[in-house]
């Protein structure tokens, strides 16, 4: 299959587009919302393309022609093809949800969303996503988050309330720690290694002295955790999220998360593949587990709930990661698929259970089923699917993990799948509790009279229907996972499509890209690990 290479920006460079012109617009708000939606339908688009463009080998751009390691490479493997197609879907669905949502507060309520500042800023944080997933150098990694977490801010703080101002506060605070760190960590990779290049990095890192190489990785872990919300780096996660909109909240549940997992993924793989701190892993592993679902039991409020239920199935994928198989890995990103999806789902329609019962508390809702049948059958369905209930996605993922567990026999790994399996228990009896509260036991005092909107309804099923589609094409699906996670373990696929030249890529940079990678060969020699003669660019053409 021919490679559009013109095309692996786009997920980028769209959103950030749409997003000054919406800005420009931001008095009309029915046309920002047409260009947001064109503008994610475009980059839907495009992620599909590429998810089958990345199936025959790694989409690489050099950014402005300059070759890597001087320019920035932009990378679409299978690993980032997929996940930008999970978060293309999530986030047009939510964008649809948001748009209902705003609608029907001008009508209904004195609550009015600051419309003209969600446009354009939920657009960059989509284009924020993008760029984590397809860049190929540290430090634009970095500028992505930055990106994103700049978004996050002004979108976990709509409306203004003070509630909001509060779990903003923390969650930027939180945020920043991390950003502090992972700076650091690139600061000091640099300089152990010439070199910020993801590529030439897993080239280079091996002839760093293995007590440097420990610290750098834990850094990054350290970093890439707070983000992901690993035990015992997760205790932001349920402060912040649940105050925020409905929309907002599945988003940055759904998704944000997965940039912290993607992050790990990327660079343990890629960079540290010996493993030596695998076993630290699995053990964080089962303390989020544990510890994340133990909370969710104890939670008599859905949302903080399903909030909780995120933070201990960020272990089931911390554990796949730290098995580092094939198998394992293979699992995790079937996993992280489905994860996004249901997670998303799950609060969106946990947004129709307040919009109908004016609460999330469980202790004050009540006789929803009777209220509204459509609205329990649209939580059951991701609920089942979190639990792990089969044949679905959550127990595929599940199964694939368990699996690779057992395999690697070790009583670490066996202690890990018994967390996995208590975990799935808890998960089931959290859920049904919730379901039971929310749904079929008598309210204690009679909820308001409002009507769901039927789009926010629509845009909600729509989410559902995915993550139930995950299931039905789960063959495939889990086939395109086993692909990816054999090039990730391979490591050469992803190395040598950004070096081309082995040193280098390629690209018409040659007079500076020469001098740079001469810099980078004498670097090299003096600290022993020089490679080959740096060679000329070839000026490489799109294919």
């Amino acid at each position: 299959m021919t490679q559009s290479l013109w095309l692996v920006p786009l997920p980028v460079v769209v959103p950030l587009v749409a997003a000054g012109l919406a800005l420009t617009f931001a008095r009309r708000p029915r046309l920002q919302a047409v260009i947001s939606v064109s503008a994610l339908t475009i980059v839907l688009g495009v992620a599909i393309a590429l998810l089958f463009q990345a199936d025959g080998g790694p989409l690489v751009v050099n950014v402005g022609e300059w070759s890597a390691p001087v320019g920035i490479a932009l990378v679409v493997d299978r690993l980032a093809a997929l996940m930008l197609l999970v978060s293309s879907i999530v986030l047009l669905g939510v964008l649809a949800y948001s748009i209902a949502q705003g609608a029907s507060d001008e009508a209904n309520t004195d609550e009015k969303a600051p419309i003209s500042v969600f446009h354009p800023t939920y657009l960059v944080l989509a284009a924020g996503v993008a760029d984590a997933f397809i860049s190929g150098d540290l430090f634009n990694i970095y500028v992505a988050f930055e990106i994103v977490l700049g978004a996050s801010f002004v979108l976990i703080t709509l409306g203004g309330t003070r509630e909001r101002i509060r779990s903003g506060t923390i969650y930027v605070i939180v945020s920043l720690l991390s950003s502090v760190i992972f700076l650091v960590a690139i600061a000091l990779i640099y300089g152990a290694t010439g070199t910020l290049t993801l590529a030439q990095l897993a080239e280079r890192l091996p002839a760093v002295d293995p007590t440097t190489q420990l610290v750098l990785q834990t850094m990054l872990l350290l970093g890439f955790g707070i983000k992901a919300a690993i035990f015992p780096l997760s205790a932001w996660l349920p402060d912040s999220y649940p105050t925020a909109p409905a929309p907002v909240t599945a988003v940055f549940a759904g998704l944000l998360t997965k940039v912290g997992i993607y992050a790990i993924i990327r660079t343990q793989m890629l960079l540290f593949p010996g493993g030596r701190l695998d076993d630290v892993l699995l053990v964080l592993a089962i303390l989020t587990m544990l510890v994340g679902i133990l909370g969710a039991v104890a939670q008599d409020d859905l949302k903080r709930l399903l909030s909780f239920t995120l933070v201990s199935h960020i272990g089931y994928m911390l554990f796949g990661i730290a098995l580092a198989s094939d198998v394992g890995l293979a699992a995790t990103i079937f996993y992280v698929a489905h994860h996004i999806t249901v997670q998303t789902a799950l609060f969106l329609v946990a947004g129709l259970v307040e919009q109908r019962g004016g609460t999330t508390s469980l202790d004050r809702l009540g006789s929803l089923a009777k209220l509204s049948p459509a609205l329990a059958i649209v939580f059951f369905v991701p609920a089942l699917n979190l639990s792990g209930i089969p044949p679905l996605s959550g127990f595929l993922g599940k199964v694939g993990l368990l699996q690779a567990g057992i395999d690697r026999a070790t009583p670490l790994a066996y202690a890990v799948v018994a967390a996995g399996l208590v975990t799935s228990l808890l998960t089931l009896y959290a859920i049904v509790k919730a379901w039971n509260k929310a749904f079929w036991q008598p309210a204690p005092e009679p909820l308001p009279e409002v009507r769901t909107p039927r789009s926010m309804f629509a845009a909600a099923t729509s989410i559902v229907a995915v993550s139930v589609s995950i299931t039905v094409f789960a063959g495939p699906l889990y086939a395109y996972a086993e692909s990816a996670a054999a090039d990730l373990t391979a490591r050469s696929p992803y190395i040598s499509s950004v070096l081309v030249n082995g040193d280098r890529g390629d690209g018409v940079s040659d007079g500076d890209s020469a001098d740079a990678s001469d810099s980078a060969d004498a670097s090299d020699s003096a600290d022993g690990t020089a490679d080959d003669a740096g060679t000329a660019g070839t000026g490489g053409e799109d294919s």
